[in-house]
């Protein structure tokens, strides 16, 4: 019998103001946030062969059912997060945040990995990961370092500098033997204090922090860079599949 494709829930952070709906007719409907997720995250894991649903920005006390229905999980890029989720008074370059979507997606991610979901973490994600186990961020990387610009200029599918990773990580085995990784990059905060249970695998030329993993066998992995435009580099579509491999492997194990 053959495998399903696992089911792999992506998350949607980030919220729009309805302009379209503003400038239609009077019979439109009223104008409304709405969220936004880049078609680039679905189309790598259905590359991968897994199939993406979204996940919208519900009440977090509905994680826990959400994630009855799914094989792994994708937490997405989006805004910063709200610096009080980990102890720290805003910052004067913070861009707008959303609380509520930040408990939202820590309340899945805690439940995921507690129950041995899968799940890869890019961009935002990454720091969503490690605050929501309790770790803390840089706000604002030119205070931390100017030696690289961690916001690029060119095209996300262009790299725009390199990271090392660590031997033996799992970030190193998917993203080959090589400590000269070249990435791409579009964040202006990153992981700081990394949270018990997980640790740094990846770090930029400038020290910065760039990919997180669980310290247990399950598959957790963060990554700072925007994976999903870099799919057309077979060392960035592995780290698809490798979610989609262990989706796989999750949902082929009967509930308890």
């Amino acid at each position: 019998m053959t495998a399903r494709p696992p089911l792999i829930g992506v998350t949607s952070s980030e919220m729009r103001r309805d302009e379209a709906a503003i400038s239609m007719t009077k019979a439109a409907d009223p104008p409304h946030p709405e969220m936004a997720l880049g078609m680039p995250y679905l189309r790598a894991i259905e590359a991968a062969g897994g199939i993406p649903v979204v996940l919208p920005p519900i009440g977090h006390d509905l994680a826990p059912r959400v994630l009855e229905r799914l094989d792994g999980l994708c937490l997405s890029g989006g805004p910063d997060i709200d610096p009080p989720a980990y102890g720290a008074e805003r910052h004067h370059e913070l861009g707008p945040v959303e609380p509520a979507l930040d408990e939202f997606e820590m309340t899945i991610v805690r439940q995921a990995v507690e129950r041995g979901v899968p799940v890869l973490a890019i961009c935002r994600g990454a720091q969503v990961l490690n605050v929501a186990f309790g770790g803390t961020l840089h706000q604002h990387l030119p205070e931390v370092s100017t030696d690289l610009d961690h916001r690029q200029h060119e095209p996300g599918t262009s790299p725009s500098h390199t990271v090392r990773t660590e031997p033996g990580s799992r970030v190193r085995e998917l993203l080959g033997d090589s400590d000269q990784v070249p990435v791409n990059s579009f964040h202006h905060q990153a992981v700081d204090r990394i949270a018990d249970g997980l640790r740094a695998t990846a770090w930029a030329p400038d020290g910065t922090i760039e990919a997180i993993e669980g310290d247990g066998a399950g598959f957790v992995l963060g990554v700072q860079w925007h994976a999903e435009t870099l799919v057309h580099l077979p060392e960035h579509a592995h780290l698809f599949a490798a979610l989609v491999e262990a989706a796989t492997a999750a949902a082929a194990v009967p509930a308890a």
